[in-house]
């Protein structure tokens, strides 16, 4: 004879110890820094860090491009995000950024579909990893008329995100279509129509990959567009000579003598944000070998009782 009583009380244990095995896994899952992390990237060097990066430019004879303002860099090691190790040169340098800006067309679209104003629909992904990794033109037009012009442009001045900040001479900025369009609104400081600073761009990928564009979710469906790179050039050209195995999450722009990169690189238990904006025909060399120089640095600089994450 079955005990149908018994074995309903023993379902409905079976179904509490899996609930709560389910909510243990979510809060096990949760980074152990999550409450302790930084509000925000700051200003302030770390010496070895900061040493090795002149160095690096010393070496690449980069220090005349650095001293005229036309080479800007940041360099974060954050694989504790919770200490992040920076170091820079010019970081609040604002410079004609080209396609790089398309960062913020992509943190735009995902406000609007946090706010469901858009959907994040297969058409919509496809869109958004043309912009990033192919740097289509045509796909980031489509988006930005679709998040909005003034909309964007209020999100980067926002007191939450801050990546266009008057007070360090401006940030991400995108008031132009990327097409044959006048421009809507340039920059208020520079009256530049696609603009960047090093610091707002590491500020950027610092909050991404620590949950803090949008939310959490979001902010690792944003990290996943930005992986994959189609546009073998700079950064990317660089580091597959060294470290062809390295995970690179990133945005660069080109347009006549001005170049950008900007990544999350990963590999070998390390990771760091390292961003560059050049002004100079020779831009793309410098950026390619500045990457290697600066891969190079964040490991032989690392601290040693740092435990990998």
């Amino acid at each position: 004879m079955i005990c149908i009583g018994n074995n309903v009380v023993v379902m409905k244990n079976l179904y509490r110890i899996i609930r709560l095995c389910i909510i243990l896994t979510l809060i096990i899952a949760v980074p152990v820094y999550a409450g302790k992390l930084p509000t925000d990237l700051t200003e302030s060097c770390d010496p070895v860090l900061q040493k090795g990066l002149e160095k690096c430019l010393s070496s690449l004879n980069l220090k005349k491009a650095t001293h005229h303002k036309s080479l800007s860099i940041v360099l974060v090691d954050i694989t504790d995000p919770s200490a992040p190790r920076m170091a820079y040169v010019n970081p609040n340098e604002m410079m004609y950024a080209a396609s790089l800006p398309k960062i913020a067309i992509l943190l735009g679209a995902f406000e609007r579909i946090s706010n469901g104003e858009m959907t994040l629909d297969t058409q919509t992904r496809e869109k958004l990893a043309q912009m990033i990794r192919n740097s289509s033109n045509q796909a980031a037009t489509e988006i930005l008329n679709q998040v909005g012009k003034a909309y964007l442009a209020n999100l980067l001045q926002s007191s939450r995100y801050r990546l266009y900040d008057p007070e360090k001479n401006g940030g991400l900025w995108v008031g132009k279509e990327y097409g044959k369009a006048a421009a809507w609104k340039r920059d208020p400081l520079h009256n530049l129509s696609h603009g960047a600073t090093a610091l707002q761009v590491a500020r950027f990928y610092y909050l991404l990959q620590t949950g803090r564009l949008v939310s959490p979710a979001l902010s690792r469906q944003m990290k996943s567009i930005l992986s994959n790179p189609a546009i073998k050039h700079k950064f990317v050209k660089g580091l597959q000579t060294v470290h062809p195995e390295s995970r690179i999450y990133r945005k660069s722009g080109t347009w006549k003598q001005y170049h950008s990169d900007s990544a999350i690189i990963e590999h070998d238990g390390r990771r760091y944000i390292a961003v560059a904006l050049a002004k100079s025909q020779l831009g793309g060399k410098w950026l390619s070998e500045l990457i290697v120089a600066m891969d190079d640095l964040i490991f032989k600089s690392a601290p040693s009782d740092l435990s990998n994450n």
